[in-house]
Order: structure tokens, then sequence, then C-alpha cells
């Protein structure tokens, strides 16, 4: 199996990525994101458009229509999704690796 070259991802990215399963415009991402990490992560307005604008560009996310044309509003792309579930299932898999470590080292 080929290793995705955009992973690992940030941890700003995989909040932003799962922000947007759901459409939403740039104030709505940062709140989701606050509320999803219980308030560890706080998105500054420079650094979420940073990170949007290079998630457009690797194909991640997209823009969508807006019924407001002062928002920009964005959605997670298919492959933004599968590179998402990628990254949990590599997250995952370290999770395993350190609980089974764990065990072994207290036995």
């Amino acid at each position: 199996m080929n290793r995705n070259p955009q992973l690992p991802l940030t941890e700003t990215v995989n909040y932003v990525l799962l922000a947007l399963v759901e459409p939403a415009h740039g104030y709505a991402i940062m709140a989701r994101v606050e509320a999803m990490s219980d308030g560890a992560v706080r998105l500054a307005p420079g650094t979420l458009y940073g990170a949007l604008d290079n998630l457009v560009k690797q194909r991640l996310i997209v823009r969508v229509d807006s019924t407001d044309p002062r928002r920009k509003v964005y959605q997670i792309t298919e492959l933004g999704y599968e590179t998402l579930a990628q990254d949990a299932a590599r997250m995952a898999h370290m999770v395993h690796i350190f609980d089974q470590t764990r065990r072994e080292a207290g036995s």
C-alpha cells in the first residue's frame, strides 16, 4: 500500500476537516473546532484562512455556493474524507501499539 504523502495531518487540519463534514464558513469552522477540541484548539482568522487556502489547493476541501455572498463556505471533498479516515486509522494503530507495549511492559 502506498503511503499518503499528506499524512500525518496536523491537529489543526484534522479538526478543520472534521468541521467541514457539513458546509461552513470561517466563523462557524472556528466555533466547531473550539467545541470539538473542548477549547484546546482556538484558531485565529489568519491561521484558519491560510489552512483553508492550502486545503483547497490540496483538493481536500472545496468552496461551495452560499446564500450570503459575503461568506465563503467550504466543505470536505471525498479525497479529504478519505485522507481524514486514513489518518484516523494511522492514529488508531498508534494507540493500539501504545496499549500493547504498555501491557507488555507492565507484566
